[in-house]
């Protein structure tokens, strides 16, 4: 058990050693040299550590927005965490060992899929995986299953939605990417697609948010690193402006807080540079060498990868479907508790990540229009899951608990709705 432990959490989990890993075993079945060998594997850790690097910028900066975000409109509610959910559930319940081994039969059972069926997807972002094994084993827990019963129901309906997922969202990466090469392996495909089929009723995909004309003396926004820059530094400003100078000064230090505030946003922009340009390299070097994987052990697998690897593709799009799909998770954040639901404040990670992701499914389903109205669809759509997620959570005991990636909240729900009480009738 201890070695499967140490596997699952310094190997598994980290994508980037994970990756490598895979790119070395698909350069080994090429039988490529030596040297070639050692080039793709490592530019493959090194492609994932500056993407990673990339992410941890903007990580930091939107952890900054959202606390100035949260003290500066005066909002007060639940902040969705998986991590909270998966802490508890190994703590207070004893399922660490339940949630490990169900990681692996997640692993295992999509592998065996993607072999005998026509669904040759390889979900390959862990940390996804692992929250993904944290929603089965809690809710497969309080549905009644115990011991090998309940890492092997974990393991196949994880494992399910590890192809599942990839495979309902390829016709759209296709168009993205203008490839097969890739495909999307990142748990908020359910809210990607919700997005496309708004944008799709709503919009017209040959006014791509990409193409538009901007006027001479704008035309430095055709450069994607000023067009972020351009939005994000007004957001930061105003936004500290409204959280005001007592609030700002406990980030800013000596400096003046909407300095400060302005840093911030500048450093947000590094954190798409750095990350585009481990988008590149990754790209780069894995599609290569997962062919060798593709040829001897699952023959035409594709490797499902985290979400942005998409951004390089539609770089305004992502930013449009940041600021929407905010806006969707503010409005819902006022609707829903008129509802009876919970008040669920926006989560700017997933508005980011999630939501510029979405941005890329909605531009492509239906341009300008379907990504900008599709984008607040979006944000309203993944605060109402968590918002139907928390009322069961606190009834397990979960208090004030819930998650933002919207296909785990499906795998709970799935549990919560059909399984739990089909298990009662027996």
């Amino acid at each position: 058990m201890s070695i499967i432990n140490f596997i699952i959490e310094n190997i598994l989990t980290q994508a980037s050693i994970t990756i490598a890993l895979i790119a070395l075993l698909g350069l080994v079945l090429q039988k490529k040299s030596f040297g070639q060998i050692i080039s793709g594997t490592f530019k493959t850790l090194l492609g994932f550590q500056v993407l990673s690097a990339g992410s941890s910028i903007i990580v930091g900066s939107l952890i900054y927005f959202g606390k100035i975000f949260t003290q500066g409109f005066g909002m007060q509610g639940i902040i969705p965490s998986i991590e909270a959910i998966n802490g508890q559930a190994m703590n207070e319940l004893g399922l660490g060992s339940q949630i490990a081994f169900t990681f692996l039969a997640i692993f295992i059972v999509n592998i065996v899929i993607a072999r005998f069926t026509k669904w040759k997807y390889i979900f390959l972002t862990g940390q996804a995986i692992l929250w993904m094994s944290t929603m089965c084993t809690a809710f497969g827990y309080f549905a009644g299953f115990r011991g090998l019963t309940l890492i092997i129901v974990g393991g196949v309906i994880g494992g399910i939605f590890a192809v599942a997922m990839p495979a309902i969202a390829q016709p759209f990466v296709r168009k993205i990417t203008g490839s097969n090469d890739i495909a999307l392996g990142h748990f908020c495909t359910i809210g990607y697609l919700f997005e496309a089929w708004v944008a799709k009723l709503v919009g017209d995909p040959s006014k791509s948010v990409e193409d538009v004309k901007l006027p001479k003396s704008f035309e430095f926004l055709q450069d994607t690193y000023l067009s972020v820059m351009v939005v994000m530094v007004p957001l930061y400003l105003v936004t500290a402006f409204f959280a005001g100078p007592e609030f700002g000064a406990q980030f800013s230090g000596n400096a003046n807080y909407l300095v400060h505030a302005f840093l911030q946003a500048i450093q947000f922009v590094v954190g798409v540079y750095v990350l585009l340009s481990g988008v590149r390299l990754i790209l780069a070097e894995i599609v290569p060498a997962f062919r060798g994987i593709a040829m001897k052990l699952v023959p035409d697998a594709i490797p499902a990868l985290d979400c942005p690897v998409l951004f390089a593709y539609s770089p305004n799009a992502v930013i449009v479907g940041f600021i929407t799909t905010t806006i969707g998770t503010v409005i819902a954040m006022f609707a829903l508790p008129s509802f009876g639901l919970a008040m669920i404040l926006p989560g700017m990670l997933t508005n980011f990540f999630a939501g510029g992701t979405a941005g890329i499914f909605g531009n492509v389903a239906g341009g300008k229009r379907g990504a900008i109205i599709g984008g607040i669809a979006h944000g309203i759509f993944i605060t109402l899951l968590p918002a139907l997620l928390i009322t069961i959570l606190n009834s397990l005991g979960f208090v004030n608990a819930t998650a933002t990636d919207v296909d785990t909240v499906a795998a709970a729900l799935l549990y919560a709705w059909i399984i739990t009480p089909l298990m009662g009738l027996f």
